[in-house]
């Protein structure tokens, strides 16, 4: 049977394929690909090389990540595809973490391009942020400072280099990050092989097997892509027990945009219903049964989804047509197919009673707040940009100005109809309040969810809450359609301090460009033999200075100060009143940070760099 696959396969792959973009249904770009042949590979966990003994009694690990590159086998019959892997590894291995437990991350860039690492869903400082003009050239190392304090989550980690971040995702620089905590491992959820970790992207292939480039083929509005991954592998497979699963949905891809459902071969064309229970920043209000699920660029939902209704049959994740404005091909209404078992081997943590009705108290910040900033997403003279300004602009980059600690109500629009926006705020976890135009609503699963990715559609307007906390200093925030991102739909806020916080901290991280935290040359002697920086002598070193800089240590402390300062302090009081960028009146009841460095700003290539001052 295998080989009969696989010839009927090479037969598709030599027929004739549409190349222009755009399209119908029945469209292929790439060569045709036989769908549910391939078995659904699980990115292998990666593991600490060792742990010191943190200030506060708990544990530093320390990892390393070789970024280079790799040949896989996408196509049968066709050339090995190249790409670019942390670890080698596309998508790259997963972390799992436990909450209390930091880590520093040492990415060692042997890759043919630069790059930048962002752990996306964390509060991370920002010189470990992954800020784009931070980059790591080839030949040179970064080691990340990450805090893994906050609650349980599915957060993932990707690169964020200016100009190439696109590139770069779409060769494989992504993969899972996974933080449990003891909340979440008192529900009982699925686990070990129940607990599917899936990441789903859309790409393009040439005749040979090779990747259709979006960069040499100078791409400036979207890559849509007519072949579904899931895992790295097109169309794959995956065998099932007749139990319930935990299914962690990311959308890994660059661009386009998701509506999921299910469907059980004895009843195609019937959606099969299932249950919503966390979101980008870890567990809901309470679980939602839903049909369908939307989700966007990086954007990530988790599910429990029920096959003992199903043993014997297959389930297919399926894609509705005309999501957004992205555009259809032949098999893009298709995702990935589950064959269900007859029997369960194992029946623990397979929730008999379901789940509860209140998974957690979710910190929802006050929703009343007045619309301090006001954002168009919108595309002029063929530039992408966040109210007529562009990262290149470094005198225009910093489009916000939230006092630490402060709660904010944003307003996030998009007036086109013809590509949708999905917007990532980092450092913070929001609220979606509001939603008009386009879908008209928030969705039910969202409206017991925080985030930190909203999916902006075709002629929506959203209104998002946020509180700005817990440190100050500079973040991005920016269409996470990757295109448009490098194509400078990118912008800053400056999280700004407080000068009468009264809570003393020894170390400050305004700058995501500060000199001692930037990427080091290393020679590849050294790499091999681990020598020079990377003995263990000389990473424990490394690790002991991390732990000296408290940067994430006393973080109760911190926010616990910070209720207190705004339990007595009312935005604006003490300050003087200013218009920002989007024309609603600001007040800034902060000194904004002077300590913040010459930063580098792309010239359009991210191994080249000219030197100009961010706003403050």
């Amino acid at each position: 049977m295998p080989n009969r696959l696989i010839k009927s396969g090479l037969f598709l792959l030599l027929a004739s394929s549409t190349l222009a973009e755009g399209g119908g249904d029945n469209k292929w770009l790439s060569p045709v690909y036989p769908l549910y042949t391939a078995p659904l590979p699980i990115p292998n966990d990666i593991s600490p090389k060792f742990t010191v003994p943190n200030s506060d009694g708990s544990s530093l690990d320390y990892y390393e990540i070789d970024i280079k590159p790799v040949e896989v086998q996408i196509y049968p019959g066709l050339n090995k595809t190249k790409l670019v892997g942390y670890d080698g590894q596309v998508p790259g291995p997963t972390f799992r973490m436990r909450q209390g437990r930091e880590a520093v991350v040492r990415f060692v860039n042997h890759a043919n391009r630069a790059n930048s690492v962002h752990l996306h869903g964390s509060y991370s400082r920002a010189p470990f942020d992954g800020w784009a003009d931070d980059i790591t050239k080839p030949g040179q190392y970064k080691d990340y400072y990450y805090p893994n304090r906050q609650n349980a989550r599915t957060l993932w980690y990707h690169d964020h280099a200016i100009d190439h971040t696109a590139e770069n995702a779409y060769y494989g620089q992504a993969g899972f990050y996974i933080l449990s905590d003891a909340q979440e491992d008192a529900l009982g959820l699925p686990s070990g092989k129940y607990d599917l970790p899936l990441s789903i992207a859309a790409k393009r292939y040439e005749a040979d097997g090779s990747l259709w480039d979006p960069e040499a083929n100078k791409e400036t509005v979207s890559v849509f892509g007519d072949v579904i991954h899931v895992n790295g592998i097109p169309w794959p497979f995956h065998n099932v027990e007749p139990r319930k699963y935990r299914l962690r949905f990311l959308n890994i891809g660059i661009s386009r945009s998701y509506q999921l459902s299910f469907e059980s071969s004895d009843a195609v064309g019937t959606q099969i219903p299932f249950t919503v229970f966390a979101s980008d920043a870890g567990l809901t209000l309470n679980p939602v049964q839903t049909n369908d699920l939307y989700i966007s660029v990086a954007e990530r939902w988790e599910v429990i989804f029920d096959f003992s209704k199903y043993a014997g049959k297959n389930i297919t994740i399926k894609n509705a047509r005309k999501v957004a404005a992205d555009d259809d091909f032949a098999a893009t209404n298709q995702v990935m197919k589950f064959v269900v078992g007859n029997t369960v081997s194992d029946s623990s943590n397979n929730l008999p009673n379901g789940l509860p009705q209140n998974l957690r108290s979710v910190p929802f910040p006050p929703t009343h707040a007045p619309t301090e900033y006001r954002f168009k997403f919108e595309r002029s003279n063929g530039q992408w940009e966040i109210n007529g300004a562009v990262w290149s602009q470094v005198d225009q980059r910093i489009l916000a100005k939230p006092p630490r600690g402060a709660v904010q109500k944003w307003s996030l629009e998009n007036s086109s109809g013809g590509w949708s926006h999905p917007i990532h705020i980092h450092l913070v976890d929001l609220q979606i309040v509001s939603r008009s135009g386009g879908r008209g609503s928030v969705m039910p699963y969202e409206k017991v969810a925080l985030k930190d990715v909203m999916w902006l559609d075709t002629n929506e307007k959203i209104e998002v809450v946020a509180r700005y906390a817990p440190w100050d200093g500079v973040y991005m925030f920016h269409c996470h359609n990757l295109i448009h991102e490098d194509h400078e739909m990118l912008g800053a806020f400056n999280v700004t301090a407080l000068s009468d916080l009264g809570y003393p901290e020894t170390t400050h991280f305004i700058d995501p460009m500060e000199p001692r935290y930037r990427a080091v040359g290393f020679s590849e002697s050294d790499f091999q033999s681990r020598s020079g920086p990377f003995t263990q002598k000389a990473i424990t070193d490394k690790l002991n200075f991390f732990i000296g800089l408290n940067a994430y240590q006393k973080v109760d402390e911190i926010e616990s100060a910070l209720v207190d300062y705004w339990s007595t302090h009312t935005p604006g009081a003490a300050a003087t009143s200013s218009k920002n960028s989007g024309g609603v009146s600001s007040s800034a009841t902060t000194t904004a940070p002077t300590t913040l460095k010459t930063l580098t700003t792309s010239s359009k290539s991210a191994n080249s760099t000219t030197s100009s001052k961010i706003i403050t």
